[in-house]
């Protein structure tokens, strides 16, 4: 009797450590060690800030990301290029603006990972849903993704085309004669991401 209870507990403990890598494992955001960096050109030049992460989770099977979510609380948009208080507080009250993101209405936007591609080592190729104004379109990025115990490390950028997501102030391609107002469709977002578990 005492050898079958013996075998049954190393068939237990064989099956657990077979199946326990299977299951997903959820990191916490740490949003204060956390950034995310805009930045945004126009003809005349560019400009470039910080938005501040609200909250976020990310699904790993083993050292292979699977899935997860970011939300960025859109009413933290900093400028860091203007030296100027005045210009610099216009700049910021214009992209919060509904010319831009219309931040009183959507205060957040919000990134859903959909797909996630090895590249090989740390590299991973990430297919997601970005909202941005309630308005939900796919984006592709690369991200590099290490980790080290419990501690997720993840960086890249994502190319955004506001035009999609109703932003058209400055477009050219849907304004004419714009001269050097005319700002690109095309903002980038580099964000690094420390995550625990």
């Amino acid at each position: 009797m005492k050898t079958k209870v013996n075998k049954l507990a190393v068939v237990l403990a064989l099956l657990v450590l077979t199946v326990a890598p299977a299951f997903a494992q959820s990191y916490q955001v740490d949003t204060n060690a956390s950034t995310v960096k805009w930045t945004g050109k126009k003809v005349a030049g560019s400009h470039h800030g910080t938005i501040a992460l609200k909250e976020g989770e990310l699904e790993m099977k083993g050292n292979q990301l699977i899935g997860g979510s970011v939300v960025v609380d859109m009413t933290t948009i900093k400028d860091l290029d203007l030296t100027d208080p005045e210009w610099n507080q216009k700049l910021v009250g214009h992209l919060r603006s509904n010319d831009f993101f219309g931040v009183e209405k959507f205060p957040v936007s919000r990134l859903v990972i959909k797909k996630v591609e090895s590249k090989g080592g740390n590299l991973y190729h990430v297919t997601g849903d970005l909202t941005i104004k309630g308005i939900t379109k796919p984006v592709e990025f690369d991200s590099s993704i290490l980790v080290t115990g419990n501690k997720l490390e993840a960086t890249g950028t994502i190319p955004v085309d506001r035009t999609k997501y109703g932003i058209k102030y400055g477009s050219g391609s849907f304004f004419s004669n714009l001269g050097d107002k005319m700002i690109d469709d095309v903002f980038t977002l580099d964000f690094s991401l420390v995550a625990h578990q």
